[in-house]
């Protein structure tokens, strides 16, 4: 290794999956695994250390633990894989190349990577060449030699391409759509789109220029011969092939989001958004400012940050389609979405009126469209059929309640709806793969439609047929390369249990292919006939596995440092938690003290700690993204506490209605599921009832505020960390879906907010904040503070971090941090 790695502790914060052997457990195994729901309820004391943790330990750079691969992808040759590896606050990522066969990982070279098979291109028809972008320009490979060309070589980022049917390539950039000819290297621009108004030609029609055209020889002369250019012009454009098409003016009121090329080159389809709305930030006028007071240069500095969702309005998008065989244009029409004029927030808006005495009047008010922004960023919401040149678009409604797959007729501009997927809570904004089985007119997809997510087939004009069925959810599809095949992940057995498996397209029968106990993220290889699996166990970080598909796996690498897998760390046993409130068990991780007798007569301290995200899943049997909190709870059981993580409502993995549970009233059902799980500690883990505590940071740190609030007796004591305290202030995207907006919905966001519940306040607070937070902003935290000192609260203190964003940085704030947490424990709970 040349270089010194210095692993992001952001990066490490994406661990979610595990390291050990595949294969099917004996019945030892099983005795040992950390959790089998129908199994009897058996707490032992975990294992003893002979060395007690340290928060400085902990806190520190992380590097310690060791510093693993990321991003993990194939070669296109199917012998070797990619894979990234990047120290804690390093700017730099090394990239390695390991073989699946033998040897250690190479690093490669800054001048090789650019030859380095990429994890993203694009493939031919025949899969013989593979397309890519690297550094902004294009680059082709013949996959049988891996012989790399470059095709182009500009500073101008190319942001696109594909294959076009005829074999050759279109790229787009900056609004130009060029067709490079594979064999000859020409570059011909097949289409010029300019967000601007079309210039006029002079014309001779005002009283003044056709008096001087009549009366001055030489104004008419130069009249006439411009007037013959133009007419030579449009005759060269018709018949001489060496020229380029017109340039198409769209106006000037709209910016471009999204381009796609037709696979025959014939069509461009475009969504267009209000020029002066920013997604980022939101409109001119909504934009907000974020101080730094820490900077570089000295003197404090400030930098835009994104709208509030109480100021931010959503411009929609309008899709449009050009012929450019016609040199035609339409707007796609949208009518053809079913449902797409429905008055989604009738019974909300009628329930406000009626709060203020008023009686709500129902109108239609059009709703607004854009193209479905899936939080996975696995895709494109285009999907064309290669070979037919058909095309399908994911679009979703702007208020949330409607997501449509729809395919579109080319001579009328018409949308026709395949399938709709309508929530009156929220369209989930996961699971939303979807594309078209080759040679064929039957779109493949994910769907919530049933309450869980699972894969569908529909053939345009025929009956949806579903793939997998079940209270589990499936999640990243990949087409076989013979199609013969649609590879899945799913938690089948065990909501924390993730596992891969496929399902034979024409037969509907599925194939279990790994047997792993804990959580996986896969990669099929190229040849369909090999898997690359990053995965996790609770106590084991995430390391990279390759698996022959009925084959036996083989571990790749092995960056784990030896200090991290030799201490005695407890995994946290999974239990189900009995819901008194009419939901399903809540899972939840468990870790014992030190000694734990359940016999006890002196009963434990307890504490729950509460995710962030909303809908995260965390009670699973994969090592947690929240490592430093996983060792911080292995630290407070070894110092006598019985720590709880638990999955409350609004958790991902269970299904929609757990998901959906929270909206219009987020922070209540999830304090009931804080309330079930002390109510079962202290029945099974000899927790005293009046030594509980709590802690999370971002959406974790809103509930702290929530149960603090509005169940006073539930916890002696409380930590927020970067905490939501009012949702009128956080983002558009995120809690429009939960809440709807509060413009519409207010009795939703004064239910939810915190600072609407400050009253409540009883026991000792902490607060602690970043003051260069751009996701969950230091004003958040100032506002609630003025609110506590105005209600007169002493129970609370705060902790401000200078420099750090939402996810700190600096192991020195991280120690700062949890010192803080551990002596409110300390003396509240003991």
């Amino acid at each position: 290794m040349k270089h010194l790695l210095r692993q992001t502790g952001l990066s490490l914060l994406t661990l979610s999956v595990l390291a050990s052997c595949i294969s099917v457990p004996s019945s030892e195994n099983i005795a040992n695994l950390p959790a089998i729901d129908d199994a009897p309820i058996r707490l032992e004391a975990p294992p003893q250390a002979s060395s007690a943790l340290t928060l400085k330990q902990i806190m520190a750079n992380p590097d310690w633990m060791g510093i693993l691969a990321k991003n993990a992808y194939w070669n296109d040759d199917g012998q070797s894989v990619y894979f990234t590896r990047q120290a804690h606050e390093s700017s730099i990522k090394q990239y390695y190349q390991q073989s699946t066969t033998e040897g250690e990982a190479v690093e490669l070279t800054l001048d090789k990577l650019h030859s380095a098979s990429q994890a993203k291109g694009v493939f031919d028809v025949s899969r013989t060449h593979k397309a890519y972008i690297y550094q902004g320009n294009v680059f082709i490979k013949q996959v049988s030699t891996q012989k790399v060309r470059q095709l182009t070589k500009q500073n101008l980022p190319i942001q696109g391409i594909r294959f076009l049917d005829d074999g050759n390539l279109a790229f787009w950039q900056a609004g130009k759509v060029v067709k490079i000819h594979t064999n000859t290297g020409l570059l011909e621009e097949i289409a010029n789109i300019k967000m601007a108004i079309k210039p006029e030609s002079f014309k001779v029609d005002t009283y003044i220029a056709k008096q001087q055209d009549r009366l001055i020889e030489f104004v008419s002369l130069k009249n006439q011969q411009a007037k013959e250019r133009r007419e030579h012009q449009q005759q060269l454009e018709k018949v001489d092939p060496t020229l380029a098409p017109k340039t198409w003016y769209l106006g000037d009121s709209e910016k471009m989001q999204t381009l796609s090329v037709s696979p025959n080159g014939r069509y461009i389809i475009l969504s267009l958004i209000d020029k002066n709305y920013n997604y980022d930030f939101g409109g001119d006028d909504t934009t907000g400012i974020m101080a730094k007071f820490i900077t570089q240069k000295g003197p404090m500095e400030s930098t835009p940050v994104r709208a509030l969702i109480s100021e931010d309005k959503p411009a929609g998008e309008r899709f449009v389609l050009l012929d450019l065989d016609a040199h035609t244009q339409k707007t796609i029409n949208i009518e053809g979405l079913i449902g797409y004029d429905d008055d989604v927030y009738e019974d909300i808006r009628a329930e406000n009126a009626k709060l203020k005495g008023k009686q709500y009047k129902a109108t239609k008010t059009p709703r607004k469209f854009e193209l479905i922004k899936d939080w996975s960023r696995k895709q494109s919401p285009i999907q064309w059929q290669m070979e037919s040149n058909q095309v399908a678009l994911m679009i979703e409604a702007i208020d949330n309640k409607d997501r449509w797959i729809a395919t579109l007729d080319f001579s009328s501009g018409e949308l026709k709806t395949q399938n709709r997927v309508h929530d009156d809570a929220w369209i989930n904004y996961l699971h939303n793969q979807f594309g078209w089985l080759p040679n064929t007119s039957t779109l493949y997809y994910l769907s919530e439609q049933s309450g869980y997510s699972q894969l569908y087939l529909k053939p345009l004009g025929g009956s949806e047929q579903a793939l997998t069925q079940g209270q589990f959810v499936v999640s990243d599809i990949t087409l076989g390369p013979k199609a013969e095949y649609i590879y899945y992940k799913a938690n089948k057995d065990h909501p924390g249990i993730e596992n891969v498996y496929r399902v034979n397209v024409s037969t509907g029968m599925t194939e279990q292919l790994t047997d792993w106990q804990g959580r996986l993220t896969y990669k099929l290889g190229p040849q369909g006939q090999q898997l690359l699996l990053t995965a996790s166990k609770t106590i084991e970080p995430a390391e990279l596995y390759i698996q022959k598909i009925g084959g036996e796996l083989k571990q790749l690498t092995h960056y784990t440092s030896k200090a991290f897998s030799d201490y005695p760390w407890q995994a946290p046993k999974v239990v189900k938690v009995p819901s008194s409130h009419g939901a399903d068990d809540i899972y939840a991780r468990v870790y014992l003290p030190k000694g734990f007798n359940n016999n006890n007569p002196s009963q434990y301290p307890a504490v729950i700690f509460n995710h962030g995200a909303g809908y995260l899943q965390n009670a699973h049997l994969g090592f947690s993204v929240y490592f430093r909190e996983f060792m911080f709870h292995n630290l407070l059981a070894q110092q006598g506490y019985v720590v709880m993580d638990m999955d409350y409502r609004g958790s991902a993995g269970y299904g929609r209605d757990w998901r959906t549970a929270v909206y219009r009233q987020m922070g209540h059902p999830e304090v009931e599921d804080l309330q079930d799980g002390v109510n079962w500690m202290v029945k099974n883990a000899n927790v005293d009832v009046n030594k509980a505590g709590t802690y999370g940071g971002s959406y974790g740190g809103f509930l702290t505020f929530m149960a603090l609030f509005t169940e006073p007796d539930l916890f002696q004591a409380g930590a927020a960390l970067r905490p939501v305290t009012d949702w009128a202030y956080y983002n558009q995207p995120y809690v429009s879906n939960i809440l709807n907006t509060p413009q519409i919905d207010p009795i939703a966001f004064e239910r939810s907010s915190p600072i609407e519940w400050a009253q409540g306040l009883e026991k000792p607070l902490l607060i602690m904040t970043g003051m260069v937070d751009d996701n969950v902003f230091f004003q958040d935290s100032v506002r609630l503070v003025q609110r506590l000192i105005e209600l007169e609260k002493p129970m609370f203190e705060t902790a401000i971090y200078p420099v750090e964003p939402h996810g700190f940085r600096q192991p020195s704030s991280w120690l700062d941090e949890y010192r803080r947490i551990f002596k409110l424990f300390e003396t509240q709970l003991k």
